[in-house]
């Protein structure tokens, strides 16, 4: 029943370190390789490079409600997010998005 999980390629879940500038500010992020490919896709259908999709998703969240407690689970949320949305299609993304925005 687990094989689906327990054969995956080890590397997806190897820890990756980014160093990276988030507004100007040095940091360092470390994700397992999964999340960061998910991250990147995430950040090239924005059209931007992955370092300026995090600087504006640390400041909307700024705008939002404040510093999270943690990026890093921040980011691996997102992901989630990213999953759900892609399997609902493009012609439900409105509908997917609300139903995540109101579920926080």
């Amino acid at each position: 029943m687990c094989e689906v999980f327990s054969r995956q390629d080890p590397r997806r879940y190897q820890p990756v370190t980014r160093k990276l500038r988030l507004n100007g500010q040095s940091t360092s992020i470390r994700l397992e390789q999964a999340f960061w490919d998910i991250i990147d896709e995430i950040a090239a259908g924005e059209g931007m490079a992955t370092p300026a999709f995090l600087s504006t998703l640390q400041s909307e969240v700024l705008q939002l409600g404040g510093e999270p407690v943690n990026f890093t689970s921040l980011l691996r949320c997102a992901c989630l997010v990213q999953l759900e949305l892609r399997g609902c299609g493009a012609q439900d993304f409105r509908k997917a998005a609300q139903r995540v925005a109101q579920a926080a």
